[in-house]
C-alpha cells in the first residue's frame, strides 16, 4: 500500500466517558468515519481508545511506551522491520516500545486501543 496519509481526527484531550458510565464500544465505533479516535475512558494510568480506520496511517514509534490493539471489525495489519502481523476481529497484538510500525487498514476497520495516559497518537 502507499505511503499517503488520510485526514486524521485524533484528540486525546477529554474522556469521553468517566469510570462509572456504560458505553457501546460497537455503536461509537458505527457512528464515525475512518482516522477518528479519541479517548475512551481511562483506566488506573492508561488511555482506552477507540479507533476507526482505512487504508495507510504512517511510519512511526512510540520510544517509551507499549501499544495494544484489539480488532473488533475489520482487517488489520501492521507491517514491522522485520515482519507483517495479520489481525482480524477478536484478534490483538502489542507494539512493543521502541518497534517502528505501519499500520494497513486493509478495510474499514474498529480497533480498540490501550495506551499509556499522555501518549501521542501519532508516534515519533
Amino acid at each position: 500500500m502507499s505511503n499517503t496519509s488520510p485526514e486524521y481526527e485524533i484528540k486525546t484531550d477529554t474522556l469521553m466517558h468517566a469510570a462509572d458510565e456504560f458505553f457501546d464500544i460497537v455503536k461509537i465505533g458505527d457512528e464515525h468515519t475512518p482516522w477518528w479516535n479519541r479517548t475512551l475512558c481511562a483506566v488506573n494510568n492508561a488511555w482506552v481508545r477507540p479507533g476507526v480506520m482505512e487504508g495507510d496511517f504512517h511510519w512511526q514509534k512510540r520510544d517509551d511506551e507499549d501499544e495494544f490493539f484489539l480488532v473488533l471489525e475489520g482487517h488489520l495489519d501492521f507491517e514491522l522491520e522485520d515482519r507483517m502481523v495479520s489481525l482480524k476481529p477478536r484478534q490483538a497484538f502489542t507494539v512493543p516500545k521502541g518497534v517502528t510500525h505501519f499500520p494497513h487498514a486493509r478495510e474499514r476497520s474498529v480497533v480498540l486501543m490501550v495506551e499509556q495516559d499522555g501518549v501521542v497518537p501519532m508516534g515519533n
